[in-house]
């Protein structure tokens, strides 16, 4: 037993199939569990010194299993990687069935077409923007309390130059628009003055009809789009007919009869006139 414990620097107290290890060497612990043991035994005691071979050298965990390390003194380390689930964004939050996110140009101008003559809200925003990040929580309610009312989110940094085409260098910033109507009002407000959304809301979205095709955008705010190359939005500008005058029962203008020429007399005739008025006396 004596000679098992010189040669031996670790021990192993284990059953049948498995032993724990453990090893404290110049501050630094590691445990080791083995499958098996040696086949000698003394007094329930297992010695692994001389069918193992690792007599007290340290132990590099690898993914399988593990390994002696010879002449190797740095401390074995491991390495874990926890994954968690990734936040949402918080312009994700909270999403009515009536808000949509824009994806281009020309969604935008499709949104206005299927909107018909309900009332239209674009909200700009802007990731980074904390005034929009603070109101944002309130145009959900908004959002859930007027399901007739359809809500666009622009991202600021996503469609930076259609928002220059647009004219919108203000954040958060709103525009409304309805049916034939076009755009009813734009404005920029924040959470404190909240108040100017909610009463242009209350104005606009009284029910009502527009007669006539949605507008949406200006004629303007097409052509600039149209003339943005980062765009792939494409306009062309309709042709306004000119109504003829028989459709419309108007007589057409009699031209006028053109003035005779002025005959300018001849120098005889001056002459035969003198001669009267000489004979006359005059």
């Amino acid at each position: 037993m004596a000679d098992v414990l010189t040669k031996s620097s670790l021990f192993a107290i284990c059953d049948n199939r498995s032993s724990s290890i453990s090893h404290n060497r110049r501050r630094n612990f590691s445990v080791v569990r083995f499958s098996r043991c040696s086949s000698q035994s003394f007094g329930g005691l297992r010695s692994s010194s001389k069918s193992s071979g690792f007599l007290g050298k340290r132990f590099d965990f690898g993914d399988r299993g593990c390994k002696t390390v010879r002449g190797s003194q740095r401390p074995t380390s491991v390495q874990m990687t926890l994954a968690f689930p990734k936040a949402m964004r918080w312009w994700k939050k909270g999403l009515q069935p009536n808000m949509k996110e824009i994806e281009s140009a020309q969604d935008l101008v499709d949104s206005f077409q299927t909107a018909g003559d309900r009332l239209v809200v674009v909200d700009f925003f802007s990731p980074g923007c904390g005034g929009c990040k603070a109101l944002h929580p309130k145009i959900c309610q908004f959002a859930e309390m007027n399901p007739d009312v359809m809500f666009l989110q622009v991202n600021y940094e996503e469609h930076k130059s259609m928002c220059y085409s647009l004219n919108v260098h203000v954040l958060p910033f709103f525009r409304f628009y309805r049916g034939a109507n076009g755009r009813l009002s734009s404005f920029s407000c924040t959470n404190a003055t909240v108040k100017k959304f909610r009463d242009a809301l209350a104005k606009h979205s009284t029910e009502r009809c527009s007669l006539g095709p949605a507008k949406g955008l200006e004629e303007s705010e097409l052509v600039a789009l149209a003339a943005n190359k980062d765009l792939s939005f494409t306009y062309t500008r309709k042709r306004v007919p000119v109504p003829d005058s028989d459709d419309d029962g108007v007589a057409e203008p009699i031209p006028s009869s053109p003035k005779p020429p002025l005959v300018q007399p001849s120098r005889a005739a001056h002459e035969s006139e003198d001669k009267k008025l000489v004979a006359a006396g005059r």
